[in-house]
């Protein structure tokens, strides 16, 4: 699969774990469609979001379930909780694949990346030629990274497991350190960069 949706709810305070139950019930639903890659709750960063990873193996798929899911108007049994909701579509960058589901965090940061205008070409360059040297087994892998097709463009999501914040701090200042990352000419594609720091639901396939 190469098409994802990312959907980012904003509940109420203190609904949060109300909202997985419901999430998790409306999902096993026969007629949800996509496949369900994660499912996270905001830990660091902006409270009270739940963001929902679903894949897709072609465009019709993903606009049916768009459909499906803006026009029952249901938003997965939430509706009441729901201060905001997003919906984004994303390409996986053409040289990754996704890490399978099963335990590679407890912790899962998803950064955003607004680029310049041109800088997207530039980025996914940079990323293929040193993403291999980031994942080495001294350092950490990455989950996967996607470019938006849609919303405020160019941008790009990169999603990193870690099994505690202290590996994160680790790692990221060793392949510093060692010249490994960030990309070769990375800096100047940037004109915002923001992280959040996810736990996965009970349900999630990514733990």
């Amino acid at each position: 699969m190469r098409l994802f949706e990312l959907i980012t709810f904003t509940v109420r305070v203190r609904t949060v774990t109300d909202a997985l139950v419901r999430i998790e019930a409306e999902l096993a639903k026969p007629e949800v469609g996509g496949v369900l890659m994660g499912c996270w709750a905001s830990e660091i960063g902006q409270l009270n979001q739940i963001a929902v990873l679903r894949g897709y193996a072609d465009e019709h798929l993903r606009q049916a379930e768009r459909e499906r899911f803006l026009l029952g108007g249901g938003a997965f049994g939430i509706n009441e909780l729901i201060t905001d909701l997003r919906i984004e579509n994303y390409t996986l960058f053409p040289f990754l694949e996704p890490l399978s589901a099963g335990q590679h965090g407890p912790f899962y940061e998803l950064r955003v990346y607004d680029l310049v205008s041109s800088g997207l070409q530039p980025t996914l360059e940079g990323w293929s030629n040193a993403i291999e040297a980031r994942t080495a087994e001294q350092y950490s892998p990455v989950y996967a990274a996607f470019y938006a097709t849609d919303g405020a463009l160019p941008r790009y999501l990169h999603i990193w497991p870690w099994s505690t914040l202290e590996q994160r701090l680790q790692v990221r200042t060793q392949a510093v350190a060692d010249g490994v990352w960030p990309p070769e000419n990375s800096g100047p594609q940037l004109r915002d960069m923001r992280s959040t720091i996810y736990l996965p639901a009970t349900f999630s396939p990514l733990q």
